[in-house]
């Protein structure tokens, strides 16, 4: 049960839901779904907000929602529950019931679209990296970069599941974004879309070097990285004198598969820690025995697109003094986010920990 003060809240959102759906009766059920994201958000978010707070962000999603009376009251709520979710930060959010379908498909390996990790920033799109050999990276889009509008369409303010649906569509059809770079004027792009398949690691010698590739964190990764040294150890004849590790423009993905990259060249020593409100939320992940690279020197790649679980390597190998880091500082994105599902359908998005690097410094806003 909400503690009093707080159900005056709650009545707050009540009164303004049924004033918006011009009805009393009937929404006992959709007061229901409000109050389940309402309860999570309160309790499960990365930090404490007060209650008042994200009801006032509620009621403001429910007077911007451009949804007539009398429309289905399952529409009105969603819109709150995503105003409520975008007063948090830019990783926050809900889905509805085809977002969340969708939330499946990119740590598979393969998607449909541009080939860009995102994030938002100013009300905009953010590019964290374009993924190499897609459509994004052959028009040369760079970290940083700010999508304003999708065939001439602003953006602006729209939830970033919104933005990205609408940068979607059947591949081989071409879209135009107008990007906003530093440094210069802002300018279109024209791309093509296509279907993503992002091949997570790729590799190959150089004289006697390991060089290794590590595109993205999907589940690829742990197959990846042993067939490629098995790989590598089959061209040479012998054991590599060194290893090159690219993580540039590396925008993230599973944590868990983070973890293993990092384990794949460490002895012992801590990787990562995930930090929340809550003791179900921390958790310290440590590398087991057993370095693949057999102690031989690292160098790792890194620049401003490298973000989330690239970062988690790249601070692991450096503070355990197992690589050379070497490129400009990495994105700063340390935050954690787990899909809670919603009763029936939908869920949210929700930022609940932060990760901190073994130095017991979080990523987050920082970088490497």
């Amino acid at each position: 049960p909400l503690p009093d003060k707080v159900e005056e809240e709650f009545e707050k959102f009540v009164n303004a839901f049924k004033q918006k759906t011009h009805r009393d009766e009937g929404l006992e059920d959709e007061i229901k779904y409000f109050r389940f994201a309402f309860k999570r958000i309160r309790t499960s978010y990365v930090r404490p907000i007060k209650e008042s707070i994200l009801i006032d962000a509620a009621i403001q999603g429910l007077h911007e929602a451009q949804i007539k009376p009398n429309s289905n009251p399952r529409m009105l709520v969603e819109a709150a529950i995503k105003g409520m979710t975008k007063s948090l930060d830019p990783h926050s959010t809900f889905l509805n019931a085809r977002e969340f379908r969708e939330t499946f498909i990119q740590t598979k390996g393969e998607f449909g679209g541009l080939g860009i990790e995102v994030t938002m920033q100013d009300g905009f799109v953010k590019v964290v990296a374009p993924i190499e050999d897609t459509p994004a990276a052959r028009v040369n889009m760079v970290s940083g970069d700010l999508i304003i509008a999708v065939d001439g369409v602003s953006i602006k303010g729209l939830t970033l599941a919104a933005a990205v649906r609408l940068m979607r569509g059947p591949p081989g059809e071409a879209i135009e974004l107008t990007v906003r770079r530093k440094h210069r004027p802002d300018f279109m792009v024209k791309i093509i879309r296509a279907i993503i398949k992002v091949r997570a690691v790729r590799w190959h010698p150089i004289g006697n070097i390991a060089y290794i590739r590590v595109s993205r964190f999907s589940e690829k990764v742990k197959s990846g990285i042993v067939k490629a040294f098995t790989d590598i150890r089959q061209q040479l004849g012998k054991e590599p004198e060194g290893v090159v590790l690219d993580l540039r423009n590396n925008p993230g993905g599973l944590l868990e598969q983070s973890v293993i990259l990092a384990d794949a060249f460490l002895d012992s020593g801590q990787i990562v820690s995930v930090r929340g409100r809550t003791s179900r939320q921390q958790s310290s992940f440590e590398a087991a025995d057993g370095d693949l690279a057999g102690g031989k020197k690292i160098v790792v790649l890194v620049n401003g697109g490298s973000a989330s679980a690239s970062e988690i390597v790249i601070s692991a190998l450096k503070y355990q003094k197992r690589a050379t880091i070497m490129g400009s500082r990495t994105f700063g994105k340390g935050s954690v986010q787990t899909i809670i599902p919603m009763p029936g359908e939908g869920a949210l998005r929700l930022t609940t920990a932060l990760y901190y690097g073994a130095d017991g410094n979080t990523i987050q806003a920082r970088g490497v």
